[in-house]
């Protein structure tokens, strides 16, 4: 019932998704790095472990990128709800630490590259 729902929640936002400005990505990269990147940034030749990063590297294992960044298949609605409900070891985040505003953009931002 919760993939279901979360999949409903998904073809709504691509069905109403508006293009957001340039300035709205530039504050949900910024929101990014503030809140996401230290456990979500790429591993590079100098970081062997992100955990956010390393744990979606062992559970795609090649066929996603583990980086949310460089993902194509992420959606606005699937960025905030797992922002506002948390995952398995991810914490939930709250509308005090990042506001609607906020969780917006950075939701524009890592759904900048979906492809439909």
């Amino acid at each position: 019932m919760k993939i279901l729902k979360l999949l409903l929640i998904a073809a709504l936002a691509c069905l109403g998704a508006a293009r957001a400005s340039a300035q709205d990505l530039q504050h949900g990269k910024a929101v990014f790095d503030l809140w996401c990147g230290s456990c979500h940034k790429p591993l590079g030749p100098y970081v062997s472990s992100v955990a956010g990063t390393s744990v979606l590297e062992r559970k795609y294992k090649g066929t996603k990128p583990a980086a949310l960044e460089e993902r194509t298949d992420l959606d606005a609605a699937t960025v905030k709800t797992f922002v506002r409900h948390g995952v398995k070891f991810m914490p939930f985040f709250r509308k005090t630490e990042i506001s609607d505003i906020d969780l917006d953009d950075l939701a524009a931002y890592l759904s900048r590259n979906l492809k439909h």
